[in-house]
């Protein structure tokens, strides 16, 4: 485990999708943090230097796929941001004493773990007197971070709603609105794969959010919407005829003694005409805090031309994992969660 004293902190980047290059490029400039490392899949990145491949100077960190050079290294931490996870790489990393900060959903919450997972992972940790966080914008900073802040002006919580709102009038991704997401299609009941995806991904951080302020669910249950367009809408991915899809919900929903105590609303749209009033707003988030003391607050983002979306919105994920690195290096062993840490504060200077 490391402390304050060891700064600046050493660090590896595992993997460099969008969010992985985002932070490995956030870890070369942050002023408490020195990159030693860089773990990637792609063959044709092993080899290159760690500031090439996130568009930055050359650093001297070459990147490997090699574990064994990872564990070598003795790192301070690990930002883990592969898709998928490896239970037995993360084991490996922190039975040899190094912590991870993860934008994986798996470890939000503990209690949500299956036992073999949490058990094996509380050993690593226990083996290594190392930590282990998972953090992200959503999951992470609106279900748990705001959340929490909101909450401790509160005595009394009757209902808490987090909507997410995407905007993709925008987006000119046909493929991906049309064939993928399904809008532009008349309206069907949604997979329950999708279903399960989404809320195995916020389930657990609404658990954690619910023990923190100790009002534990009992449940957490998720279900799909889909709303239409009243007329034919032109959108930059293309045109979408009246009474085709035009708006996505899915709703996770957490109860507390059968009745719903959070929720946490996506919402998809490609116009806000559409047949339901969902009370669409602009891309980012509304959380309100239905209490003694009840709040209405909203998060909206600032406009991003599309041809900067794919730089900018990594951000929103990767930022907060790299700012939470200090804290959980400072952290006691074991599965870290945001209602037991310290307030993750970053280091802008």
């Amino acid at each position: 485990m490391a402390t304050q004293k060891n700064i600046p902190l050493k660090v590896v980047q595992w993997a460099t999708g969008n969010i992985g290059t985002r932070s490995l490029r956030s870890v070369i400039e942050h002023p408490d943090l020195e990159l030693v490392g860089l773990y990637v899949h792609s063959d044709n990145k092993v080899g290159q230097d760690a500031g090439t491949l996130c568009g930055t100077q050359p650093v001297g960190v070459q990147a490997t796929n090699r574990i064994d050079d990872i564990i070598a290294l003795k790192a301070d931490c690990v930002l883990y941001m592969q898709q998928g996870c490896n239970v037995d790489d993360l084991c490996r990393i922190l039975a040899s004493g190094c912590n991870v900060v993860t934008t994986r959903v798996e470890f939000h919450h503990p209690g949500s773990l299956d036992n073999e997972t949490r058990s094996r992972i509380e050993a690593a940790c226990d083996a290594g007197g190392s930590s282990i966080y998972s953090t992200g914008s959503s999951p992470g900073f609106i279900t748990e971070a705001i959340p929490l802040v909101l909450t401790s002006l509160q005595r009394r919580l009757d209902h808490l709603i987090i909507d997410e709102f995407a905007d993709l009038t925008t987006r000119n991704s046909p493929e991906l609105l049309f064939d993928i997401m399904g809008f532009g299609k008349p309206p069907s009941d949604f997979g329950e794969e999708r279903l399960a995806h989404v809320k195995a991904g916020f389930a657990a951080s609404l658990n954690q959010l619910a023990d923190s302020i100790g009002m534990s669910l009992d449940e957490v249950t998720a279900i799909g919407e889909v709303a239409t367009v009243k007329e034919d809408v032109h959108i930059a991915a293309g045109v979408l005829e009246a009474g085709t899809v035009g708006g996505q919900r899915i709703t996770i929903t957490g109860l507390r003694h059968g009745e719903a105590l959070m929720q946490m609303r996506l919402n998809w749209y490609c116009t806000k005409e559409l047949d339901n009033d969902w009370e669409l707003r602009g891309n980012g988030w509304r959380v309100q805090v239905l209490g003694d003391t009840p709040m209405d607050v909203s998060i909206l983002f600032s406009p991003i031309a599309d041809e900067d979306l794919a730089a900018t919105t990594p951000g929103y994920t990767a930022h907060r994992a790299v700012n939470a690195v200090s804290v959980v290096c400072g952290a006691k062993p074991g599965i870290c969660t945001t209602g037991e840490m310290p307030q993750v504060i970053a280091n802008l200077g």
